[in-house]
């Protein structure tokens, strides 16, 4: 299938910048939701063109590919669009840490004690009581 260069640059970039790409199984959709330009089936195409090349990852499930870019696709990528080493993809950014959690040790519960009690365990402790008799199976000799 002949795919127009800026439709074809409009998908590769948007690749790269994201790192993923998710198209809908819909090839008479006129254009695809998350890139301007290129209708949904160049997507469709281009990404099957990629899988088949190993540049991508395709998961597909529920009438949609998730297509993952791999190593080689993004070394793909870099050549054909002309990008520094440096330029990485958002999924392979590395995300902020984590604020440090609170001291949970301390009034984690309030004044209730280290640890709430479980299920009616209100008074401290609770008696063993052995099963005598009852229904169903083995219950009741």
């Amino acid at each position: 299938m002949f795919i127009p260069k800026s439709s074809r640059i409009a998908v590769f970039s948007y690749l790269f910048k994201e790192g993923v790409c998710v198209v809908k199984k819909d090839t008479v959709s006129a254009e695809h939701p998350d890139i301007e330009g290129p209708s949904n089936l160049e997507v469709l195409m281009l990404m099957k063109s990629m899988a088949s090349k190993g540049y991508v990852r395709t998961t597909y499930s529920w009438q949609h590919s998730y297509c993952y870019l791999t190593a080689e696709g993004l070394a793909y990528l870099r050549s054909y669009l002309a990008l520094p080493e440096e330029a990485v993809p958002a999924t392979h950014k590395a995300k902020a840490g984590r604020p440090e959690a609170r001291d949970r040790e301390e009034d984690r519960f309030g004044d209730r004690g280290p640890r709430p009690g479980f299920r009616g365990d209100r008074d401290g402790g609770r008696e063993y009581r052995p099963r005598e008799g009852g229904f169903g199976r083995g219950g009741g000799f």
